[in-house]
């Protein structure tokens, strides 16, 4: 197996992981309605940002529409099948992560990959690549690391699985830091390699009580900081090497961890204000259904909306999610763009006062989305300075 060393700068960013678990595990009672909210929206950005590594061109908002069932016109199928396999894989290691007779198999591994593939037979989804492979980088081609031979991986992967199955005695970011590196390492497909690392990091985490999904979103840190994502494999040498100091990768790893954690606790306790702004409006001024706040949640950050779209969400037929959507239209919180089945709901400089109001915030002026962005700063300061941020 790998080596590797649990510098200083590795153990203060464990012993703030450890800190920023304990403060999430026990924030309280979290309204069910917007767990499932902001579930879906951190999936949406890890979903898209590690799609989006292996060259799959979908954004954020392509994702979060896939996921409810209205694909985009500009998203090819292929590429929005993709998109649903990711979900299916996170959603296999979800289901299997907490169950008592669980146990580490390469089979589940494999399983990972068919679902990350989509189960394209053509691409090799679930099987061993047969083939020698070289990654390279840039324009030129220029070959940067060769992983072991295809005889080499089953033996390889049954020792990274028996490692596991061990339960070995370091801290649970290291390890899930060791199966990343261990996968890109061995490279056991065709493609997908990547994906399937970074959701068996999310299963090792899960597996070691970081269960909350802000422990298991690390795609999106890695998504805006390729660069230093791809840096970090540099350790593992030119070839492959089953004795390598992964020291840096660890490092960079759990550092990324502990960075995204702090980042997206604050960002979702701002969110949840928002939320719960929006919920109140919509049931106690508007006298409608909590449902709508999905809509008003979407549209306050600048999202389209579609019929399709709010239903995936809420749950709801065409004819309800019409008459929630033309409901808030009236009052003035959503305008329109379009006509027909192509209809966009968008948010209203209406309903960003209406947001500040609530909060206690000057409404603003200028252009909509500076609105928002002053009002989503200043709740985040707020929250912040008053230390009511899980990872403040």
């Amino acid at each position: 197996m790998y080596r590797f060393t649990l510098t200083k700068t590795i153990l203060a960013d464990l012993g703030r992981l450890d800190k920023l678990r304990a403060r999430l595990d026990n924030r309280g009672v979290l309204p069910r309605r917007w767990i499932g909210r902001m579930r879906r929206d951190l999936e949406a950005g890890a979903f898209a940002a590690s799609t989006s590594m292996e060259g799959i061109p979908v954004t954020v908002e392509d994702v979060r529409r896939i996921l409810a069932g209205d694909l985009p016109s500009g998203v090819k199928e292929g590429d929005a099948a993709l998109v649903r396999g990711y979900r299916d894989a996170m959603g296999l290691v979800l289901r299997r992560a907490d169950d008592p007779g669980f146990a580490w198999e390469t089979e589940l591994i494999r399983g990972i990959h068919d679902r990350v593939m989509a189960g394209d037979y053509a691409s090799g989804a679930g099987r061993y690549r047969t083939k020698p492979v070289h990654l390279a980088t840039g324009a030129e081609g220029r070959i940067v690391y060769s992983p072991p031979p295809a005889d080499r991986i089953m033996p390889l992967v049954g020792e990274l699985v028996s490692w596991l199955q061990g339960a070995p005695a370091v801290p649970v970011p290291v390890v899930a830091a060791v199966a990343h590196a261990r996968i890109a390492g061995i490279h056991p497909f065709a493609d997908g390699n990547g994906r399937t690392a970074r959701i068996l990091t999310s299963l090792v985490m899960f597996r070691g009580g970081f269960r909350l999904p802000e422990f298991t979103s690390l795609e999106e840190w890695w998504g805006t900081h390729l660069s230093d994502y791809y840096k970090a494999f540099a350790c593992l040498g030119d070839t492959w090497d089953q004795d390598a100091d992964i020291t840096p990768f660890i490092s960079a790893h759990v550092r990324a961890q502990r960075v995204q954690v702090e980042s997206l606790s604050l960002r979702q306790a701002t969110e949840r204000e928002i939320w719960t702004i929006l919920e109140d409006l919509a049931v106690e001024d508007l006298g409608g259904n909590p449902r709508m706040a999905d809509a008003l949640h979407d549209a306050f950050f600048g999202r389209d909306v579609t019929n399709r779209y709010y239903r995936g969400l809420s749950d709801v037929t065409a004819a309800t999610a019409a008459n929630d959507l033309g409901r808030l239209v009236s009052a003035g919180m959503l305008s329109t763009k379009g006509a027909g089945r192509s209809t966009l709901y968008v948010g209203t400089r209406r309903l960003a006062e209406a947001v500040a109001k609530s909060a206690g915030l000057p409404s603003g002026e200028g252009l909509l989305e500076k609105q928002r962005s002053a009002i989503v700063a200043a709740l985040a300061s707020r929250l912040r300075s008053h230390g009511l941020a899980p990872g403040s």
